[in-house]
């Protein structure tokens, strides 16, 4: 898997190699996740975890190909200049309520800590625009998850 995700972006622009969408979306999906992480230049255990744990339910990964999937994002995140390349992959990919999913999750992953950071916020609010998701629709995933987190939905 690893050598498929590394071919994964490697020559795609030069056209030279059909990418599976699936394998696309779940580098994409990671990426972001990743940025959010490190969004408070903090990326603690707990948001490791919830990212591993994220990417399993999401995409039926093993704890193996999950952890996989992170350390080839970190590169690609490293290796880029913007999200620009991963959020349109997300619009590409995904309907209107998959990148709301998608945003809820960065939800749920900036408030593991139980802080949202001015960075954080910063950051969520440009993914959605880049997610070409309005901002009620934002904070009503927002909302969301602060109802599932205080126990509340």
């Amino acid at each position: 898997m690893l050598d498929k995700l590394f071919k994964l972006f490697a020559i795609e622009d030069a056209g030279a190699i059909e990418t599976d969408p699936e394998e696309k979306l779940r580098m994409a999906t990671c990426v972001i996740l990743l940025e959010v992480a490190g969004a408070d230049n903090e990326f603690s255990p707990e948001e490791c975890e919830h990212i591993i744990s994220a990417l399993r339910q999401r995409f039926q990964l093993s704890q193996e190909d999950a952890e996989e999937l992170i350390r080839v994002a970190q590169e690609r995140r490293d290796e880029s200049s913007d999200l620009w390349k991963f959020t349109n992959q997300i619009n590409q990919a995904c309907s209107n309520d998959e990148k709301i999913q998608i945003i809820e999750e960065v939800w749920r992953l900036i408030y593991a800590d139980s802080v949202l950071d001015g960075h954080e916020d910063y950051l969520v609010h440009k993914l959605a625009r880049l997610m070409n998701l309005k901002h009620p629709i934002l904070i009503d995933a927002k909302l969301k998850v602060l109802k599932e987190i205080r126990g509340e939905g």
